[in-house]
């Protein structure tokens, strides 16, 4: 089967083509949409079986289908490269993305835009498989910016908000910024190394640079600035929470499956050109530490049920990038994997409770949905506990690996593993402060539970499933990535870590279940008013950047209002009609006139010739 990969991105490409082309009816729509994804993710099974099946040393497969372009000593040939954590990742993504397509299709079916939305999802699947499939450098671009117009096209959907419209702008120019910073990357790697094939460029990097040296950490550096963007980490993380705007099924799939992991992938899939940039890795680290801690405190003031898993994801993508830092990478990619499950689950049981509510979004005009709407309740609730990393769920496995891993670098003492420990209090604190206030309490708005059919609910159940069994895999990546060497752990560090889930729970008990007043006391002082509007700012990075970039880019247009560089085309066209009236003077229709004028003309020309 591995010779039909190239079907893998063509499915899902095929059926947004027929979306975008034939006049479908709702139906049809949905069968072309649903079904090239899961025609993908099912042919995507039979490819990691055989891929698997074969011995550690033959699990690689490359196929190039065309040379795209060529000029000098520069090729870049279309081609896919399929080992282990590329068949990881095409799994993820065409197995989750089906359950999303699925779950779409009841919670899309009143919707006018249904057949543009299904078009633009598929469209979103085969970028992302051509990203992770990309033998080189520009195939994984081209799949890169794939995904970010995708992403435009699902957060702007519908396009009559003007907030919608914002918010689209915002992401596709903010992760453009990364994408920039990528694009150097690529140049001053290729300027270099005389090649983008990842191979043979991690090859000759191996080769060519010495540890630590410039080329490397600048090389490192521009790269880590392309999966900032497309992962939300600080400082270009400000996009995802406003990315909400799009429909909850686009949320989920740009969350857990698709845009958000490609920034995790690329450091991944050329671990070894950081590995020659220990700094630019303690960077990563430390980025990774950073983010989720910070986004675990704005996640907690958040009323917005969807802004509240929005910063849960900037949060678990600081672990995964922490893990990438501290040279965890197989336990990175493991909790892309078990987010991706957890993550996908508690979108859709949000936009189930969503549905159920009349779209409501405000988490204190809920309360008492738990006997109400079950499937939602135990899907948040499953979802819940994967994301803080109770045990015996998908998410403990995972996190507790990177949190390991933290605490056994030498480079940064116990600073990261401390970071990542709060962020685990914080977790749990923010994750049962929803549940508590959604699910448990008095009931604040009417619910009607028949809004939700089988086709929402099936994909649930699954991913439920998913969410408490995802952790029992066994990711063979041994021979992709570097072996680790095994850390000592102390019993305090293992006990800190598994009890730290339960301090956040605990203490969200207390304070949004038992005794509700407590936080409003909290917030009634003056000190505690202030941090709570910093933290639901996400700590004040929208109003930097709008005081340092925003308003001086706007000064500037209001200044340059009537654009200096067409003021001298329009000094050409001015001069053009002038020259063009003062011929026009010259035609009087007067015969005499004419004559004299040729025959002046005549005498000019004579003249210049004879003198000079």
């Amino acid at each position: 089967m591995l010779e039909f990969l190239w079907l893998v991105p063509l499915l899902p490409l095929l059926g947004f083509l027929l979306l975008v082309l034939l006049p479908l009816t709702k139906r049809a729509a949905a069968i072309v949409g649903v079904g090239s994804v899961g025609a993908a993710a099912l042919l995507t099974l039979l490819i990691v079986v055989e891929l698997f099946g074969l011995s550690s040393d033959a699990q690689v497969f490359r196929q190039i289908y065309w040379t795209w372009m060529q000029a000098e000593n520069f090729t870049a040939q279309f081609a896919f490269y399929l080992d282990p954590l590329a068949a990881v990742m095409m799994a993820i993504i065409t197995g989750v993305g089906f359950l999303i397509h699925l779950y779409s299709v009841g919670y899309m079916d009143e919707d006018p835009g249904f057949a543009r939305f299904f078009a633009y999802m598929n469209l979103f699947i085969a970028a992302m498989l051509v990203l992770v499939l990309g033998d080189n450098l520009v195939v994984l671009y081209l799949g890169w910016e794939g995904v970010g117009l995708c992403s435009y096209l699902l957060i702007g959907f519908w396009y009559d908000s003007h907030a919608n419209g914002y918010a689209a702008r915002k992401a596709f120019v903010v992760t453009r910024v990364g994408d920039a910073l990528m694009a150097l990357g690529m140049f001053l790697l290729f300027l270099h190394l005389d090649t983008l094939d990842i191979q043979q460029l991690m090859a000759n990097a191996n080769d060519q640079w010495q540890t630590g040296s410039s080329l490397p950490t600048i090389a490192a550096a521009l790269l880590l600035g392309g999966a900032l963007g497309k992962s939300a980490q600080i400082p270009l993380q400000t996009w995802l929470p406003d990315a909400m705007a799009g429909p909850t099924p686009i949320s989920a799939l740009i969350h857990a499956a698709t845009m958000v992991t490609a920034g995790v992938y690329l450091i991944a899939r050329t671990h070894e050109l950081f590995l020659l940039a220990p700094d630019i890795m303690f960077l990563v680290a430390l980025i990774g530490a950073t983010t989720l801690f910070i986004s675990g405190f704005t996640a907690l003031v958040q009323t917005d049920i969807k802004r509240i898993l929005a910063f849960s994801t900037i949060s678990q993508l600081g672990y995964m990038f922490l893990a990438l830092g501290v040279g965890a990478w197989s336990a990175a990619i493991f909790h892309l994997m078990t987010h991706a499950f957890f993550k996908a689950l508690l979108f859709l049981a949000a936009g189930a409770v969503i549905l159920c509510v009349h779209h409501e979004q405000d988490i204190f005009k809920m309360g008492g949905l738990r006997k109400r709407l079950p499937v939602s309740f135990w899907s948040f609730m499953i979802g819940g506990l994967a994301l803080v990393a109770v045990p015996l769920t998908s998410g403990y496995y995972s996190k507790h690996e990177i949190l390991f891993a933290a605490a056994g670098n030498e480079n940064s003492g116990q600073l990261l593993w401390l970071l990542g420990v709060l962020g685990a209090v914080m977790t749990g604190l923010y994750t049962f402060r929803l549940i508590f206030t959604v699910f448990f309490g008095e009931e604040n708005t009417r619910v009607h539970e028949s809004t939700v059919g089988l086709v929402v609910k099936l994909p649930l159940v699954v991913l439920c499933l998913l969410s408490i069994v995802g952790g029992w895999f066994v990711l063979p990546l041994d021979h992709v990535f570097p072996a680790s060497e095994e850390q000592a752990i102390s019993g305090i560090t293992s006990l800190v870590t598994d009890v730290a889930p339960f301090v956040g729970i605990f203490i969200a008990y207390l304070v949004f279940h038992q005794n509700k007043a407590l936080a409003d006391a909290v917030v009634a002082h003056t000190p505690g008013r202030l941090l709570q509007r910093f933290w639901f700012s996400g700590w004040g990075f929208d109003w930097l950047y709008q005081k340092i970039l925003v308003n001086p880019f706007m000064l500037f247009v209001r200044i340059n209002k009537n654009d200096i560089v067409d003021s001298f085309y329009r000094l050409a066209a001015w001069l053009m009609r002038l020259i063009h009236r003062l011929f026009g003077l010259t035609q009087t229709g007067r015969m005499q006139w004419y004559v004299g004028s040729i025959a002046l003309g005549v005498v000019l020309i004579v003249g210049a010739g004879i003198f000079s």
